[in-house]
């Protein structure tokens, strides 16, 4: 339960303390919505979730980035998955980013770390749409997700 609340203070914290960093660093805050697909283990059953993050800018063509996140199998009885990831990824173009991310999940039940690739599409204005692919490096039953969705950035 600790480490439920620990997690859960760190996305409150992030969700509130981003758009105050936004303004000093050469980087932008994000926050997002997304949904797919878990396999392994036997099942291959829909998740949803959100994340908040931070991308800093390191130059006209790397960046790299942090993220807290929160994911929920919609089955009765999982538990919330909680999440701390950071990423490195090359912009290619002015609306597009493509990424390598890796970090730890957390649930009542089990630790493990996780690892993964993606890319995000700039819409117009400040929102985004992305895929993204992870890997989960369990002792009993590795899992990958396929996950889309969509934020805003400030």
């Amino acid at each position: 339960m600790k480490k439920i609340a620990l997690i859960t203070a760190a996305l409150a914290a992030t969700a509130f303390a981003t758009p105050a960093m936004a303004q000093d660093a050469a980087g932008e805050g994000r926050v997002e919505v997304r949904g797919g697909l878990a396999t392994g283990g036997g099942f291959d059953e829909g998740f949803i979730g959100a994340a908040a993050g931070y991308d800093f800018d390191l130059g006209e063509t790397v960046f790299v980035g942090g993220e807290v996140s929160v994911d929920k199998v919609l089955v009765d009885g999982s538990d919330e998955l909680y999440g701390l990831t950071g990423r490195i990824g090359t912009k290619a173009g002015e609306s597009t980013r493509i990424f390598a991310a890796g970090g730890r999940s957390f649930t009542s039940g089990e630790d493990v770390w996780h690892a993964g690739l993606g890319v995000e599409q700039k819409l117009g204005g400040n929102f985004y749409v992305k895929g993204e692919y992870r890997h989960f490096f369990s002792d009993f039953s590795d899992i990958d997700t396929f996950a889309v969705g969509g934020g805003i950035k400030f």
